[in-house]
């Protein structure tokens, strides 16, 4: 076994870590100390994005730590999102997906109509038009790394597709929990539904969820968060094919995909958290060493996933995001009201039909 290859990613995770335990003590300074509150209102994951931001902008990261930061949003984030699943429980996540679904296939749906337009009228690349749009809608930059092989995208449309993501996804992940708790008063089912479909990364709508837990005392806002985006990320299987096709369709040649190299597996790590918590409860219930068991898997998750921020936050180049042109930022912009206009009208309607 060759230690150094994994030894190479510990300079990273650590900074991480050390950025985590930053943001939670400048938290309680802020929250307890200064504000006077016997828990802060302020979010330990907000804080740990906008320090990685302002570090990562401000100071140049040392090559020694790129692979870390790297692995930490990639593997470290999707270990906290396996362990958000001690929460739940599966008849819970049945009743969050029979609502997802279709929330999720009718902004997929209007998105794409209305990228379709902006084509012509902006007259950007369809690769790009393509990229920008499943990125917003199913599951960020995993999608549009995903989909820019099978439809020949340059190196550059991949670039600014991932910037327009990230930068929007950022502004959402941090205003939406908010304007949601405004709009929705405070119901966590709405919340945890908008969050989960209007958010573009499955790390920006977990940061969203935890922002929300953290400011308004919701873990089961976060759980639905999750749920919904999971199940939005699993739409990545129907979504690459569909875009192979329409960009192919009427040439010699197509590009090959594999449906086993596109699937989020962390997705089985989370409904495997579901049933063991389930089995556990049904052999363990009030035992004191499963509660604490249960409870340390909870904590284990908000550091892993607060890591993740930091990361992310850290990775964010600001001036390549200002350096990139309007237009496909405008495509960006449009694609992520539409997703959120559309959905908010959506559980609108859902609510008049079944209330």
């Amino acid at each position: 076994m060759n230690i150094k290859k994994y030894l190479v990613v510990l300079p990273g995770i650590i900074l991480a870590f050390v950025l985590y335990t930053l943001s939670q003590g400048f938290n309680n300074i802020l929250g307890i100390e200064l504000l006077g509150y016997e828990k802060s209102p302020i979010s330990t994951a907000m804080i740990a994005i906008l320090l990685g931001m302002f570090f990562g902008n401000v100071f140049q990261i040392r090559e020694s730590f790129l692979r870390g930061l790297d692995f930490t949003q990639k593997y470290i984030l999707k270990l906290g999102i396996i362990c958000l699943g001690i929460q739940l429980k599966p008849f819970e996540f049945l009743e969050f997906g029979k609502i997802a679904i279709p929330l999720i296939i009718i902004c997929i749906i209007s998105v794409l109509i209305v990228i379709k337009l902006l084509i012509k009228k902006l007259k950007i690349p369809t690769r790009m038009a393509y990229l920008i749009s499943i990125g917003s809608t199913v599951c960020g930059t995993t999608a549009i790394m995903a989909t820019a092989p099978v439809i020949g995208a340059k190196k550059n449309e991949v670039s600014y597709a991932i910037a327009n993501i990230t930068l929007f996804g950022i502004l959402s992940m941090l205003i939406y929990p908010y304007f949601a708790n405004f709009y929705f008063e405070s119901v966590p089912l709405l919340i945890g539904l908008f969050l989960g479909t209007s958010i573009h990364e499955t790390s920006q709508v977990a940061a969203a969820g935890l922002i929300y837990d953290q400011q308004f005392n919701s873990p089961e806002t976060l759980n639905i968060a999750t749920v919904t985006k999971l199940i939005r990320n699993t739409f990545l299987i129907i979504m690459i094919p569909l875009f192979a096709f329409l960009y192919n369709r009427g040439k010699t040649t197509e590009k090959k995909y594999s449906i086993i190299d596109i699937f989020p597996y962390f997705v089985l790590g989370f409904v495997a958290m579901i049933i063991i918590r389930n089995l556990g409860d049904l052999m363990y219930l009030n035992n004191y060493k499963w509660l604490v068991t249960i409870e340390s898997i909870q904590l284990s998750s908000k550091i892993f996933l607060t890591m993740a921020m930091a990361a992310i936050g850290l990775s964010t180049n600001l001036k390549e995001i200002k350096n990139m042109g309007y237009k496909p930022f405008v495509v960006g912009f449009i694609s992520m009201a539409t997703v959120g206009v559309v959905c908010i009208t959506t559980i609108e309607l859902y609510l008049n039909y079944f209330n």
